[in-house]
């Protein structure tokens, strides 16, 4: 075979020039869509090199580039952007105009970085000649190396995947990091109405109270100070350390915010750090008693700042109000322990101010304590506390004051005892008042009830029955209105405790056991508690059956005619009347009582009126045909049903019931009518008032004119209204 000089092969063109990398690149950026187009051109340029490449070749190499024109087509295809620019038609036509850019890019560089890495040495900048000297091999080459790209973009978007696979794994670990931040945030906080924050107001109320106490009687008594000084030391760190603790438990303390508890650490600091009682309490933990190295031990009033704490002492004494089920009976110890401690602080204070005048200088001052009587601790305490008490009750003489100073005590100290006998004698006297209302309010019930019946003549028996029922509903504290007691909670909390109280003894009625729960709550708010008294009947035979009743206590019996004769006696859980108050069409004996029932003691009884049924039923259309089915069959078992009757339709008593209540609704409806017709004949009436007014001014002052009249006119009623 001849062989083949690229340089001689192409005679009348310009060699191709080795171009860079980043040139390439360039090229590939500016765009990739005209590919194409140009490989038309290309492929007609090179059949035009082949051609004239061929009289010099021989013809079996001729015939071999005319058999592979297709090869040449996919050369120029994948090599054609790499070409630089050359001067002649050829590569003008391959340059073009200015390309778009393609979403391919990237691809594209990392194909053509590939073709750029194969082996070839410096023949590899000439694509061309490389193809004219190894035409045979290239085809399976460009195959190979077309996989390999193909394998190598596989491998790069697998990569990119586990990149982004990373990230991914990154952001929820991030995430799961946040959420475990946050968690840890949520500290162990308090709530302030649960048992644990009660009892710690109970450990704080402690040392609070005994500074309160003992603080003041330290500092005034030396005796008591000096003789037991290490106890007081004792009590006094043990107190400040459960004032530090305090101080934490309030650091976790939770508020409510929006209704809901907050648990944030941050929040709850701010909050407490934010009130005036966080001054408080540091200001009652600032170490005064270091001056006792200084001073001594017998300095207890530099721990006076502990007495800050005294709200906490407020505090527990407020919930333990609302706790207790005598609060009553705790408003006057209260009371009492307040008036306690004003007279021991007085008592306290008057001691101080007799040291400081000197103990037996006048009559007025604590006695000289050089005589033994006088110079006991106790009798020097409680002279103290007589003298207090005699001064702030003002019930005693005492002795009267000398100097200036203790008359200046002595007038301080009556005010106060004014102040403290007024809250005293209001105080106790509101609760008495409030201990004694009900029986005041019952008490009012009975007289009026017993001058009705004197006015009226009521016999004895009837007036000594009415009377022993009254006893009985204050004797087992059966005076209670449920409505008036439970009106000022809300309608969830009432039908909450209704279902504690009543639910039970509904479930036990055999109509009601497989109703919904709705209809149930509906049907426990409307039971109604009534009492009666040894021989009351609560029905007889024939009455028109309007309620049903439920045995909560007591004992009816199921009578004769005579009231005598007892057939059945009911006890605890029956119930009776329940079939009366459906109206259960064909139902033989229709909404009469078939049978007397009569109380043999004191009866408690829970009564469900038919309103009340058919007013809740009205919302379960369901549940009432539910219970009709079974009250009709109950009434089936005992043969009290009428078949051809309730097959018949409508009952005639229930359309007199709609009737009668169209009726009424067209009355009220013909009411506003007529109050509408009243108004509005009133109102055209002003208007034609108005009218006739107007054309009087028409005649009288003419159409010009009228608006000059009318504005005069009206200036002076202008100026009366103003």
């Amino acid at each position: 075979m001849a062989k083949i000089n690229t340089q001689h092969s192409y005679p009348g063109m310009h060699s191709l020039s080795v171009r860079t990398i980043d040139e390439d690149i360039e090229r590939i950026e500016n765009g990739y869509i005209r590919t194409h187009s140009l490989y038309e051109d290309a492929s007609s340029e090179l059949q035009g090199v082949i051609s004239v490449e061929g009289r010099h070749v021989p013809e079996s190499q001729a015939s071999s580039f005319t058999g592979r024109g297709a090869m040449a087509r996919s050369w120029a295809m994948r090599h054609l952007h790499h070409e630089d620019q050359r001067p002649d038609s050829f590569l003008e036509r391959i340059r073009g105009p200015e390309l778009v850019e393609v979403s391919t890019r990237q691809s594209n560089i990392r194909s053509f970085l590939g073709a750029r890495e194969r082996p070839g040495g410096a023949n590899s900048h000439w694509p061309l000649a490389r193809f004219n000297v190894n035409f045979s091999n290239n085809t399976n080459e460009d195959k190979k190396e077309e996989k390999k790209e193909v394998k190598e973009e596989k491998k790069e978007e697998k990569k990119e995947e586990k990149k982004e696979e990373k990230k991914d794994d990154k952001k929820d670990d991030k995430k799961d990091d946040k959420k475990k931040e946050e968690q840890k945030k949520e500290v162990f906080v308090i709530d302030p109405s649960s048992n644990l924050y009660y009892n710690w107001l109970t450990i704080i109320a402690a040392p609070v109270f005994y500074n309160w106490c003992m603080l003041v009687c330290r500092a005034c008594f030396d005796e008591l100070q000096m003789d037991h000084i290490k106890m007081w030391l004792f009590l006094d760190y043990v107190s400040d350390i459960i004032y530090v603790l305090d101080m934490l438990v309030r650091f976790r303390t939770g508020f409510l915010e929006q209704g809901l508890l907050v648990k944030d650490e941050k929040k709850l600091r701010e909050h407490y750090t934010s009130t005036m009682q966080f001054k408080l309490d540091v200001l009652s933990l600032v170490p005064t008693d270091l001056a006792y190295i200084k001073l001594g031990l017998n300095y207890p009033e530099l721990r006076f700042n502990r007495l800050l704490r005294i709200a906490r002492l407020f505090e527990f004494f407020d919930r333990t109000e609302t706790r207790t089920n005598y609060p009553n009976m705790f408003r006057i110890g209260n009371l009492v322990l307040y008036i306690l401690i004003i007279i021991h602080w007085n008592a306290c204070i008057y001691f101080a101010i007799s040291k400081v005048i000197g103990f037996g200088t006048d009559s007025w001052v604590y006695p000289n304590v050089s005589v033994p009587e006088y110079a006991r601790l106790s009798r020097k305490y409680i002279y103290s506390l007589y003298w207090s008490t005699l001064t702030l009750t003002t019930i005693g003489e005492t002795p009267p004051p000398v100097k200036d100073e203790e008359y200046l005590f002595v007038v301080i100290d009556f005010l106060v005892g004014v102040l403290i006998f007024a809250t005293i004698v209001g105080n106790v006297g509101s609760m008495i008042s409030n201990m004694n209302a009900s029986r005041a309010e019952f008490q009012a019930k009975v007289d009026s009830i017993k001058q009705y019946m004197q006015f009226r003549k009521v016999t004895k028996d009837l007036e000594a029955r009415v009377i022993k029922w009254f006893d009985y509903l204050w004797t087992n504290k059966k005076t209670v209105d449920e409505k008036e007691v439970l009106k000022n909670l809300p309608d969830k909390l009432k039908a909450e405790i209704a279902i504690n109280v009543h639910l039970d003894t509904l479930r036990k009625v055999r109509i009601f056991q497989d109703c919904e729960a709705g209809l149930l709550i509906e049907l426990v708010l409307k039971l109604k508690p009534t009492v009666f008294s040894p021989g009351d009947y609560i029905c007889k035979k024939g009455d028109i059956g309007r309620e049903m009743y439920i045995i909560k206590e007591g004992k009816l019996a199921v009578v004769a005619d005579d009231g005598i004769t007892q057939f059945v006696v009911l006890s605890d859980g029956s119930y009776f009347g329940e079939i009366s108050i459906l109206n259960i069409k064909g139902s033989k004996s229709g909404n009469r009582r078939t049978a007397n029932i009569r109380s043999i003691g004191y009866s408690d009884l829970f009564c469900l009126s038919k309103d009340d049924l058919m007013e809740a039923l009205t919302e379960y259309p369901e549940a009432k045909k539910a219970l009709e089915e079974k009250g009709r069959q109950i009434l089936m078992k005992d043969n009290l049903i009428d078949e051809e009757a309730a097959k018949a339709g409508a009952d005639p008593k229930d359309l007199e019931e709609k009737i009668g209540r169209l009726e009424v609704a067209l009355d009220t409806l013909q009411t506003r009518f007529a109050r509408l017709l009243a108004e509005y004949s009133s109102a055209q009436q002003k208007v034609k008032q108005r009218l006739a007014r107007v054309e009087t001014r028409v005649k009288k002052y003419g159409s010009g004119s009228l608006s000059i009249a009318e504005a005069e006119a009206e200036k002076p009623e202008e100026e009366k209204k103003q």
